[in-house]
């Protein structure tokens, strides 16, 4: 696959990325499975990464503004 941004081709990579939940609350995901772009650094999240995701943040407490968890696949 290529990247939509620059036409380079796509690389699996695990990274650790920052999601913003609200005005005070902030969840990392560490070793999550991209693809990033060997040349811009754009990444992209598969449609099973992206529902995972979505379901470890329908779970984080909501009480807290920094969480950093895991990601299992």
């Amino acid at each position: 696959m290529n990247c939509h941004s620059c036409g380079t081709q796509l690389v699996s990579v695990i990274t650790d990325l920052p999601f913003k939940l609200g005005k005070k609350r902030i969840v990392i995901l560490k070793d999550l499975p991209v693809l990033q772009c060997e040349n811009c650094g754009e990444y992209l999240l598969e449609d099973m990464v992206m529902a995972k995701i979505e379901d470890v943040l329908d779970h984080v407490d909501s009480s807290v503004e920094l969480e950093i968890l895991r990601y299992a696949a």
